[in-house]
C-alpha cells in the first residue's frame, strides 16, 4: 500500500497543477516520458513545452499538503485512485479521445470493467418518465448490465434506484470530489451505490459542485458504457451532450419516445430523428447489446413487460371517464372538464381520489398525468 501511494505522488502533483487538463497532461507524458520525469524537468524545459509560468511554478514546487490530503483519502477503506496505467482502469474509458488521467473511485473498482449501460435524462421528469427509468434499469440491471448515471435529480436517481432494486450494480459518475455528495439529498442513495457498485470522479477530494465540471463528467458516463439510453430530455439538455459524446465515442444511443405534448420528450424525439434507436421495452436494448452481457435473445425471451389485470377496470364509470380525459402528458383541470363534460367541482374531487389511489400524479402548473 505504501509503495502504491508513493507511486501516485507524481501523478497527483501533475494532476493538481493549474491549467493542466487531459490533453496537456498527455502531451507532457509524451514529451518527457512519465509524470515523475515531468516533475524532474527544469523550468526552462517546462516553459519550452508551452506551459504557463504559474503551471511551471506549481510543478517545480508541488502542493504537498493537497497531495497528502489525496493520499489520506485513498487510505480509507473502499477508496481508490486509479491512474491510466493501473490495470483496474476501465478499458473502454481508456480508449476514448480524452480519458481522465486519474480516477477517484469509492466502492468496487472492478465493477468499472463490467458491461455498462448509461441512463440519463431530465432532472424534472414526469411521474411516468421516472417509473419508465426505474423499470428499464431494474430489468436491464437484472440481466447483467451495470447501470451508470450521474447521481443527479430525476432520471439519474431513478435509474440508479431501479438497478439496485433489481439486484444489479450501479455506477455514479459525479462532478465533485468524492468527499461530498451532490445533491446532498442523495447521500443515502450514494451509500447504497457504494455497496453494489462505485462512485467515480476525475475531480480531487475537496472539489465543489462547479457548473463547468458537469459537462466534463458526461464524457466519462458515456465513455464507461457500451451504450446510452435517454429517458425524457428537453431539447436544451445535458443529456443530449452525453448522447452526442456517446456517438463520437462509437457507443450505441437509444431513446424512449414520448407524447408530442410533453416538452420533456422533445430531446428524445430529436435524437430519434438523428438516428438513435427507438426503444419501447428493455428487450429492445438487449437485442442490440445482448452479446456484450452474454445474453441470448430468443423468440420466447421475456419482453421486460408483465401482463397484469388493469386496475382501471375496477373504477366507477365516471372515474374511468376522467382518466380517459387525462393523457400520459401533463393535462390541465380545465382540459379535463372540457373533455369530460363534468363540472369543475366533480373533476377536482375525482382527481383527488384518483391521485390518492395512485392512478394520476400532480405535475407542475396544476396539471395531472396518468401514472399507469
Amino acid at each position: 500500500m505504501a509503495e502504491r501511494q508513493e507511486s501516485l505522488r507524481p501523478w497527483l502533483a501533475l494532476h493538481r497543477a493549474p491549467h493542466i487538463g487531459p490533453a496537456t497532461f498527455y502531451s507532457l507524458i509524451e514529451r518527457f516520458g512519465s509524470p515523475a520525469k515531468v516533475l524532474g524537468a527544469g523550468s526552462a524545459a517546462l516553459s519550452a513545452a508551452g506551459l504557463r509560468e504559474e503551471t511551471v511554478a506549481a510543478l517545480q514546487t508541488p502542493d504537498e499538503a493537497a497531495i497528502e490530503a489525496d493520499l489520506a483519502w485513498a487510505a480509507q477503506p473502499g477508496a481508490h485512485i486509479l491512474t491510466l496505467t493501473d490495470p483496474r482502469y476501465p478499458a473502454r474509458l481508456r480508449a476514448i479521445a480524452d480519458p481522465p488521467p486519474l480516477l477517484y473511485v469509492y466502492g468496487d473498482p472492478d465493477c468499472l470493467g463490467l458491461p455498462q449501460l448509461a441512463m440519463v435524462g431530465t432532472r424534472n421528469p414526469t411521474p411516468a418518465g421516472r417509473e419508465t427509468a426505474q423499470e428499464f434499469a431494474r430489468h436491464l440491471g437484472g440481466m447483467g448490465l451495470t447501470i451508470t448515471s450521474g447521481l443527479a435529480l430525476g432520471i439519474d436517481a431513478a435509474s440508479h434506484q431501479g438497478a439496485l432494486t433489481g439486484g444489479g450494480y450501479s455506477v455514479a459518475v459525479v462532478g465533485t470530489g468524492l468527499d461530498r455528495v451532490y445533491p446532498a439529498r442523495h447521500r443515502e442513495l450514494a451509500h447504497e451505490i457504494v455497496q453494489r457498485g462505485a462512485l467515480v470522479s476525475e475531480f480531487a477530494p475537496g472539489t465543489p459542485p462547479l457548473a463547468g465540471n458537469f459537462p466534463r463528467r458526461n464524457r466519462i458516463i458515456s465513455g464507461l458504457a457500451v451504450g446510452v439510453l435517454v429517458v425524457e430530455a428537453a431539447r436544451q439538455s445535458g443529456s443530449l451532450i452525453t448522447a452526442r459524446l456517446a456517438l463520437e465515442q462509437g457507443r450505441e444511443v437509444f431513446a424512449v419516445p414520448g407524447s408530442i405534448h410533453n416538452p420533456q420528450a422533445r430531446g428524445c424525439h430529436q435524437l430519434l430523428r438523428q438516428g438513435a434507436k427507438l426503444v419501447e421495452t428493455a428487450q429492445d436494448v438487449l437485442e442490440e447489446l445482448g452479446e456484450l452481457v452474454d445474453y441470448q435473445v430468443t423468440a420466447d425471451a421475456p419482453s421486460g413487460e408483465q401482463i397484469v389485470v388493469d386496475p382501471k377496470n375496477e373504477l366507477d364509470a365516471e372515474y374511468q371517464k376522467v382518466l380517459e380525459c387525462i393523457g400520459h402528458e401533463p393535462t390541465s383541470v380545465d382540459t379535463v372538464v372540457e373533455r369530460s363534460g363534468l363540472t369543475a367541482d366533480a373533476v377536482c374531487s375525482m382527481l383527488l381520489v384518483l391521485e390518492l389511489q395512485g392512478f394520476v400524479a400532480a405535475t407542475t402548473g396544476g396539471h395531472y398525468c396518468q401514472t399507469c
